[in-house]
């Protein structure tokens, strides 16, 4: 892992890969390459545990499902708030978790999901999430509605069906909840969190290729910038306005 030796795309650059576009509070401005918003911060962090200066560093757009399929990837690795799973975990390479992820609902604030203070009372729901993602499979998981979820491209297309009345509520990542309801969707709220449940929580990790030689160097960098507060640092930095919400039971 000595800067200079590491086996990267573009030798000299270290490539990072995430979606177009991304939103708050994990990038700002769908500009990656910024550092402002918590995985764009913690990309440099990594870099720099790398030995990879800043103008040495690059980024592409992968579509997110794209980024977890099997085949070589044009990054060597991707911050888009890719939950670790063993399914995914047999196509890409992960590397050691970065940050703990909840789940919630959102609706709107006159629709009929609005009031639920159960898990039991969003079973009747039309619901929604990105396709691929684990807040489509927490929906399955952990409120088993009656009807099966409605699935969209993007979280983009979540909200424009959720403001459209297509569908009752959509479950995101609890940041991101947090950004729809304040910044994005008049008349949204945070109905509330789904519980972590027992065991290790869901994490986000950065993807890599299947097997890559970079993904023991990345996961060492991480762990210590766990270690160091540094994680900890930027999460109160970008995402501590995202701790509160109800849990749903």
């Amino acid at each position: 892992c000595e800067p200079g030796a590491l086996s990267t795309l573009t030798p000299g650059t270290l490539t990072f890969g995430t979606d177009q576009p991304v939103y708050p509070p994990w990038f700002v401005d769908d500009d990656p390459a910024s550092g402002k918003g918590f995985e764009s911060a913690v990309a440099y962090a990594i870099a720099d545990g790398l030995g990879y200066q800043r103008d040495a560093v690059t980024w592409v757009r992968v579509p997110f499902n794209a980024a977890i399929q099997p085949g070589p990837k044009p990054y060597d690795l991707d911050l888009n708030e890719f939950s670790i799973t063993p399914e995914r975990a047999q196509a890409v390479d992960f590397s050691a978790p970065y940050y703990d992820v909840k789940q919630a609902v959102v609706a709107l604030e006159n629709g009929p999901a609005a009031g639920a203070a159960s898990i039991a009372e969003l079973k009747t729901a039309k619901l929604g999430a990105q396709v691929g993602s684990t807040s489509y499979q927490a929906i399955l998981d952990q409120i088993a509605p009656e009807s099966p979820p409605a699935v969209f491209n993007t979280n983009d297309d979540a909200k424009l069906a959720l403001s459209n009345g297509q569908v009752d509520a959509i479950v995101v990542d609890l940041p991101t909840a947090f950004y729809i309801t304040s910044a994005e969707l008049e008349g949204a709220k945070i109905v509330g969190q789904l519980p972590l449940g027992s065991g290790t929580p869901e994490q986000f990790g950065a993807v890599l290729d299947k097997d890559s030689p970079l993904t023991p160097c990345v996961s060492a960098v991480l762990e210590g910038l766990r270690a160091d507060g540094t994680l900890a640092k930027l999460e109160q930095e970008w995402l501590a306005s995202t701790e509160t919400a109800p849990e749903l039971r």
